[in-house]
């Protein structure tokens, strides 16, 4: 077996696995993954844009910007990068990190640059490849519950409240 099977064999990411761990669904998971392509279009063109400037805080930005591009393509959509070697391996990691990691690492990377150079560029260049980093942080808080089940905790509360009120008030008189 050559060294390139034995990586792709290494980077193929187990669905079963990667589906229970994190409790994504198929779509949600999509949605992220197509958030994340977008996100790195807009960082990728808008950092150039900001490269275009004699300023060097706003090509510091810049550079960062196609940075974050290069990462959130090389993790998302290993594909767009098939020229590099480890880009499924990257992806493979990537994958295996729970989405509150995701979500932390995708906001303070897009958060860098508008603290470098906050100008409407990289504003909004880096506002979907972060707003990627919400919805991965949304993943991380779980599913709703189901309307019954809020129901009969409220209840409870609500039970709860009034022995104490009840109480409170007998201990008063």
């Amino acid at each position: 077996m050559s060294s390139q099977d034995e990586q792709f064999q290494a980077a193929a990411p187990d669905p079963a696995a990667s589906s229970a761990d994190d409790g994504m669904t198929w779509w949600y998971r999509w949605l992220c993954r197509i958030a994340g392509v977008i996100g790195g279009m807009s960082c990728a063109f808008a950092g150039l844009w900001n490269c275009v400037t004699i300023n060097p805080l706003n090509i510091a930005a810049g550079v960062w910007m196609m940075l974050n591009a290069f990462v959130l393509f090389l993790c998302e959509a290993p594909f767009c990068c098939q020229f590099i070697e480890f880009a499924n391996a990257v992806s493979a990691r990537a994958d295996k990190l729970r989405p509150w990691q995701k979500a932390a690492f995708y906001c303070g990377m897009a958060a860098f640059p508008v603290m470098l150079s906050l100008t409407l560029t990289t504003l909004f260049g880096n506002a979907i490849a972060f707003a990627t980093g919400v919805l991965y942080g949304l993943s991380a808080l779980g599913k709703k519950g189901d309307a019954i089940s809020y129901a009969r905790i409220h209840q409870q509360q609500k039970q709860m409240d009034e022995e104490k009120l009840t109480g409170s008030l007998e201990g008063q008189a």
